[in-house]
């Protein structure tokens, strides 16, 4: 536990010191901006989701969430834009380990999952995701998670993931921790779901780009055999709430 938390901590400072002096690194053309993104910095952050996740079993988990809005309203306000990053990131993972809580069998995670891609796909093409981003793209600023490019200030250049990328991610973690699925192999492709996202997105020229799909497909892709045996399975192992 003792080698996990300095791990954390360890990973939180790069990132933090990532961020502050970001700007002040080398730029880089396109594709080796989209390398060090998905190679590098997106695995970074998510990273923090992976050290932290015996935190999901915390009773305190949703005070705790209510407590980093708060903080992460006051940051942008001040305009400490890269620290609100960071607590609003914290804000919506736990959001996500809290609300694994209400599953009872990990086949309603998988269920979530399948619905979740059409849903994101209308999203982004034709509702409520493509109105903001075509007209309000402030809104947008504040509904996601940036990650910072070298050589770009965080508010000029940034990739950034939506809020429910960040919660699903997250719920599916969780997901895997408490319905002993493959957790590690999750992560990773979960991970560079989202390096194939930004690729895709730049690939076709597309401001916006569904997240999700490629998210739920690696979920489903590391656990598919296990969740199948497990609904298949002696009483579809069913789960107490909160365990």
């Amino acid at each position: 536990m003792v080698g996990r938390a300095t791990a954390l901590l360890g990973l939180l400072l790069a990132l933090a010191l990532y961020y502050a002096a970001s700007d002040e690194l080398p730029s880089l053309e396109l594709w080796p901006r989209v390398a060090v993104i998905s190679a590098i910095v997106v695995p970074a952050m998510f990273g923090l989701t992976l050290f932290a996740l015996p935190l999901r079993r915390d009773r305190l988990l949703g005070p705790a969430a209510a407590g980093l809005a708060l903080t992460t309203a006051v940051l942008t306000i001040a305009g400490l834009d890269a620290a609100a990053n960071f607590t609003k990131f914290a804000t919506v993972v736990a959001l996500g380990w809290w609300a694994i809580r209400v599953f009872e069998h990990p086949a309603w995670v998988a269920l979530v999952a399948v619905i979740i891609i059409p849903i994101d796909i209308i999203s982004v093409l034709r509702g409520p995701t493509k109105v903001i981003l075509e007209d309000q793209p402030q809104v947008f600023e504040y509904a996601s998670i940036a990650f910072p490019v070298p050589g770009v200030p965080l508010g000029e250049g940034a990739f950034q993931l939506g809020l429910p990328d960040v919660l699903f991610f997250s719920l599916f973690l969780a997901a895997c921790a408490r319905f002993a699925l493959r957790t590690n192999l999750t992560w990773l492709l979960m991970v560079f779901s989202f390096g194939g996202t930004i690729a895709l997105a730049i690939l076709i020229d597309r401001d916006g780009f569904a997240a999700l799909p490629l998210l739920s497909a690696a979920f489903l892709l590391a656990n598919a055999d296990i969740l199948i045996k497990r609904y298949r399975g002696p009483g579809r192992q069913r789960v107490t709430p909160g365990e």
